[in-house]
């Protein structure tokens, strides 16, 4: 370490050489009593030796609860969202999905799940101006073939979803150069591929979208009922390394993920939802909820339903998206169809 690039007192750089101090690391896992014994300095000196190799840790200033509340410019990632490329979806998620934590998209099979999750593979490629984040995005396929057919679909499309975008600037844009697709079948591929990698490709500014499909299918097989412990211990890790590359690089992470039917007897206090008549629970159970920042469910509406509630759509089936939790949000929804286009809300 050379301590001559840090602002400190010749005596103070003097002292740590002497006392073959050599990395900021050692410095801040002695206490103050420590380095004092060590580098025969004043508690003054010692004081101002932290600060200094504190800050320079630090990337960002502190904000204050004040500053937030008035940060106008909306620069803070508390403010950016990206858009999932329609008004009525963004209306509903007040902007779109937030830019730190963990988004999970849950439902049914044939709900509109990776329909979504293909449409913000293209909308984070936009212009900050159009809701983007000007930037690609890294799919990873847990379970079924990534659906390129779809994709390509879409993206010939862009003109006739993205009608508040210039023609000229859609044009520009060359969408399939900047999606990644990774394939991880078990948890310890899943593993190498967030930690080596997606943290590359963030670090070079090459993505600011982590699209996961489905987070479900790597524990479905690898453990057991006995398991359980070992398994929450595996979901509070991977967890913990998704927060940590979204707040780095202030990217998005989408987690897609599976339901399942259940039947309440007595009292049970188990959260259910409402799909396709049916109660449902997002699988992996409350370890996994705890990691999440929002909640959303699809599902589609039978069409018994339609007919007498919600009238039915010439494009097809009407479906319904859903704010489970978040903290920033209520509890509501909104309908849309999935056209050849893209999702669409409904108003």
């Amino acid at each position: 370490m050379d301590w001559n690039q840090f602002d400190l007192n010749p005596k103070v750089i003097a002292a740590l050489k002497k006392a073959d101090i050599k990395s900021v690391k050692e410095i801040l896992n002695l206490s103050g009593a420590d380095l004092q014994r060590l580098m025969k300095l004043s508690s003054a000196d010692i004081q101002c030796l932290l600060k200094t190799v504190s800050l320079t840790l630090r990337r960002d200033s502190m904000l204050t609860a004040l500053q937030l509340y008035q940060d106008k410019d909306h620069l803070t990632s508390q403010h950016q969202k990206l858009s999932l490329g329609c008004s009525v979806l963004d209306n509903l998620l007040k902007g779109g999905i937030p830019l730190v934590g963990i988004t999970e998209l849950a439902g049914e099979s044939s709900a509109g799940k990776t329909q979504i999750s293909l449409q913000l593979c293209l909308c984070v490629q936009y212009p900050y101006k159009y809701g983007g984040l000007e930037s690609g995005a890294v799919y990873i396929c847990t379970e079924d073939v990534f659906p390129s057919k779809r994709l390509q679909q879409l993206i010939e499309q862009q003109h006739r979803l993205r009608t508040d975008v210039p023609a000229e600037i859609v044009r520009k844009i060359r969408f399939g150069n900047s999606i990644f697709v990774e394939h991880a079948a078990d948890l310890e591929a899943f593993h190498k591929c967030i930690t080596k990698r997606i943290s590359l490709l963030l670090a070079r500014g090459m993505v600011r979208l982590v699209v996961i499909d489905s987070i479900a299918a790597l524990f479905r097989c690898e453990f057991g009922v006995s398991d359980s412990v070992t398994k929450a211990q595996y979901l509070q890790t991977f967890g913990a390394q998704l927060h940590s590359l979204s707040t780095r690089f202030r990217t998005p992470i989408m987690c897609v993920n599976q339901v399942f039917t259940m039947a309440v007897t007595g009292n049970e206090l188990i959260i259910l939802y409402r799909s396709m008549d049916k109660r449902v629970c997002p699988s992996l159970g409350i370890t996994w909820a705890n990691q999440l920042l929002m909640r959303l469910m699809v599902s589609r509406i039978p069409q018994p339903v339609q007919s007498s509630g919600v009238a039915s759509h010439p494009t097809g089936n009407v479906r319904t998206l859903q704010v489970v939790f978040a903290p920033h949000l209520p509890p509501s929804f909104c309908y849309y169809t999935v056209k050849l286009e893209g999702v669409k809300g409904i108003k």
